[in-house]
């Protein structure tokens, strides 16, 4: 009877994918496609939870399937990470018209990243307080306990590095290994690179024109596959996004959450308000706030269903220049920049909220302003080269915790609701890296407000 209802779980599953290309092949936008397929991914996921349950049989063979379409887009998405990052940095230092606009874009853009990551740290403080979570304990069960000791063999990795031993990790000894993702900073080591790469081209292109024009070529026609291939897989983003949506639904446990609730409330909370703040940002650069969710709102879908900024890197970038009007050096420093450093989710509230509950616990007030100073400056310099892909947020606390000497019992015990949190902390990271390019665009002076205002301006898996 089993096999029956799981065969019809996947037959309802594939009419969803089937309904999915027939709105392809009608050319209804990639975005209301996206949508469509968000929306159904919740309501399918919701109703095999409440039918089967997270840990039943049906649902768990069902997702072995369903993972196969979600978890593939994904893949799909991550083996284009390094290929972009590279080809996208270079590219930008092509793009730019003499040095002046460089300093500005990269100082524009680090600052962006940083600044709303503290201020983010200090949401998540705030957030604790409010709900009265600081010295809070959660319950502990088998999977938390085996959580914990495992994050305590990782934190033996990273005990004895200073901040500055994992600022030098950052510098790539081997370009090959890094361009192979094979270290948790491989990201920021690949930009470090591509920078240097840029800044090369721009001595060669004042020095020897012709070569430089050469280089330049090439590189435009290594990026011109490079998006021809982003293009092909964007084309498969309803179907992935459905797929993921419908797996996050379907095994999280609905009474994991309402153990937790204060401490997913309070994480909501925060993230939301950043959000908020985000806006706020973006209409003090004369940017609207609802055309600019309009146009956004692709990208920031995948980033909650998939949980993964890098995987979200091709739809950001190409977002922020043909929907947005971001320029193409700014959107491309911004995007690859805001895979490993400043991540307001998960570098920034995450982190500073766990600090925040453990601190009374090691002997620190919470209400005394050196102390959240302390906890906001460690997370601020601890947010850079915080991997992109699942696992960052939790890279951020080992790092955080460490250096104030705290325990990391806490992100353990959290563990049960970590993939509803991380759903919203994965799309405010992906949106202030946007905010970070279109704030680097707008100073530069080369955003085109004509691109935002104009509805046909959209990003479609037919370009």
């Amino acid at each position: 009877m089993e096999t029956v209802t799981i065969l019809l779980v996947l037959a309802v599953f594939i009419a969803v994918l089937y309904g999915l290309w027939t709105m392809q092949k009608k050319h209804v936008a990639f975005s209301k496609r996206v949508f469509t397929g968000l929306g159904a991914g919740v309501v399918f996921g919701a109703v095999l939870q409440l039918l089967f349950g997270a840990e039943g049989t049906v649902t768990s063979q069902a997702m072995e399937w369903i993972s196969l379409v979600g978890t593939g887009y994904v893949r799909f998405l991550q083996m284009l990470i390094m290929p972009l990052v590279f080809v996208s940095i270079i590219r930008a230092f092509t793009k730019i018209e003499g040095t002046k606009n460089l300093g500005k874009i990269s100082a524009t853009v680090l600052t962006t990243l940083l600044a709303t990551t503290a201020v983010a740290a200090l949401l998540g403080i705030l957030s604790v307080m409010l709900f009265n979570l600081d010295g809070a304990e959660f319950v502990q069960g088998a999977a938390e306990a085996a959580r914990i000791q495992e994050l305590q063999e990782s934190q033996q990795q990273v005990a004895d590095l200073t901040i500055a031993d994992q600022l030098v990790n950052f510098i790539p000894t081997n370009f090959f290994e890094d361009l192979a993702g094979l270290r948790d900073t491989s990201v920021i080591s690949v930009v470090i690179f591509s920078a240097f790469v840029g800044m090369a081209y721009l001595g060669v292109r004042r020095k020897d024109p012709e070569n430089g024009e050469m280089f330049e070529r090439i590189i435009g026609s290594v990026y011109a596959i490079v998006m021809r291939i982003v293009t092909l897989v964007l084309r498969l983003a309803p179907y992935g996004i459905f797929a993921l949506m419908t797996r996050a639904l379907a095994t999280s446990s609905f009474q994991a959450l309402i153990n937790l609730a204060v401490f997913v409330i309070a994480s909501y909370a925060a993230i939301i308000v950043m959000f908020l703040l985000h806006m706020l940002i973006l209409a003090a650069v004369k940017v609207n706030p609802v055309q600019y969710l309009k146009k956004a709102w692709p990208v920031l879908g995948f980033a909650f269903s998939s949980r993964s900024s890098a995987g979200a890197l091709p739809l950001n970038i190409e977002i922020q220049r043909h929907a947005l009007g971001v320029d193409d050096a700014s959107a491309n420093f911004a995007g690859t920049f805001g895979l490993s450093i400043g991540q307001n989710g998960c570098a920034g509230i995450y982190p500073a909220m766990l600090a925040a509950i453990v601190a009374p616990s090691v002997g620190m007030d919470l209400f005394d302003p050196i102390t959240i100073l302390t906890i906001v400056a460690v997370v601020t310099i601890s947010s850079f080269g915080v991997a992109g892909v699942g696992g960052g947020a939790t890279f951020a606390a080992l790092i955080v915790l460490g250096t104030l000497g705290m325990p990391v019992t806490i992100v353990g015990l959290v563990i049960s609701v970590e993939p509803i949190i991380d759903m919203a902390r994965t799309m405010l990271n992906v949106n202030d890296s946007i905010l970070a390019g279109v704030v680097s665009s707008r100073r530069i002076g080369e955003f085109d407000d004509a691109v935002l205002n104009d509805e046909s301006a959209i990003v479609s898996s037919d370009m």
